[in-house]
């Protein structure tokens, strides 16, 4: 029989999602426990972090929270993982449900740090395994000299949308805000074909006069009279949400919802009223608009786990 541990952070924002995965893998592992991360803070603001139960000999999946500082997060990260290395686990698994520094996955102008490599390069010191959902870039899985499941999260979004939105799928446009989310917009658009359901593509061309801030923005695709359903994997600002959003409805879309895996909402949430639905995964816990639907991957990501313990494949989820 499989030993297995989840590790997180149980008194921080991401606890629920934690322990919702770990009940899921509960349910079929019977030998699977839930451990704490305890933390004691110093005068002076330096910290040390410990492992709150023993983990040896079990395959060791740390659920780390998204919703931490960007700068928090990846010290603690490289800190419990310090803690997991000489703690003689059988195996230690990193579980992202949002991924930071993805966004700086590329070298695009002179000095600067690509953030996501510099990122899998302290990973590739510690850890077996890898684990996120939609990915910013799906390069970045090249990064790690460990393998690194990026998982889709467009099984659970399907499921939702059939299940609470059925009359949204007539007449349904899949709508990338950008070019450079186009593949990702194909994909969903014929994974509901797939399924029976009928659904066009359309992409957003937008030019930026600097970062955050869309100028100006162009639909290219037939949207007059459809359901658009404009798909993201972050939303930071929303600006490029939102500018998408008002265009569809100028030029004639019935309803438009908007679906992003990661939440950030770093702007606020009021701009968001010109979307019919706003939907929005677990990832993270942010402050959500009034408008918006939570679309759990809490069962996708303990799924997911359960696979790579029992040694199967990853893919059939999306298949």
């Amino acid at each position: 029989m499989e030993k297995v541990a989840i590790i997180a952070d149980l008194s921080g924002t991401g606890a629920n999602f934690a322990r919702g995965v770990y009940g899921y893998v509960r349910g079929f592992i019977s030998d699977c426990v839930l451990i704490d991360i305890k933390k004691t803070t110093f005068k002076d603001k330096e910290f040390k972090l410990k492992i709150a139960d023993n983990i040896r000999r079990r395959k060791c999946f740390l659920i780390h929270d998204s919703n931490k500082e960007p700068c928090e997060w990846f010290t603690e990260l490289v800190f419990i993982l310090e803690a997991m290395r000489f703690s003689s686990p059988e195996e230690i698994n990193v579980i992202f449900p949002y991924m930071r520094f993805a966004r700086q996955e590329r070298k695009d102008e002179s000095r600067i740090s690509v953030n996501a490599k510099a990122l899998a390069d302290v990973l590739s010191i510690y850890a077996n395994r890898g684990m996120t959902v939609d990915l910013h870039a799906g390069q970045i899985q090249e990064y790690f000299n460990f393998p690194f499941d990026n998982l889709y999260s467009f099984p659970v979004l399907i499921k939702h949308l059939k299940d609470k939105h059925p009359d949204f799928l007539e007449d349904l446009v899949v709508v990338s805000p950008d070019l450079g989310g186009g593949k990702r917009a194909e994909a969903l658009a014929k994974k509901f074909v797939s399924m029976g359901i009928k659904a066009g593509l359309a992409l957003g061309y937008k030019s930026r006069e600097k970062d955050n801030e869309v100028s100006k923005m162009n639909i290219i695709g037939d949207i007059e009279g459809k359901n658009c359903l404009i798909i993201d994997d972050i939303i930071d600002t929303g600006n490029t949400l939102v500018k998408t959003g008002e265009i569809l409805k100028e030029k004639g879309a019935k309803m438009v919802y908007a679906f992003g895996t990661h939440g950030l909402f770093t702007d606020g949430t009021d701009k968001f009223r010109v979307f019919d639905k706003v939907l929005v995964s677990d990832s993270l816990s942010s402050k959500l608009p009034e408008n918006s639907e939570v679309v759990s991957l809490v069962t996708l990501f303990g799924e997911a786990i359960y696979r790579t313990i029992m040694g199967e494949s990853l893919s059939v989820l999306f298949g």
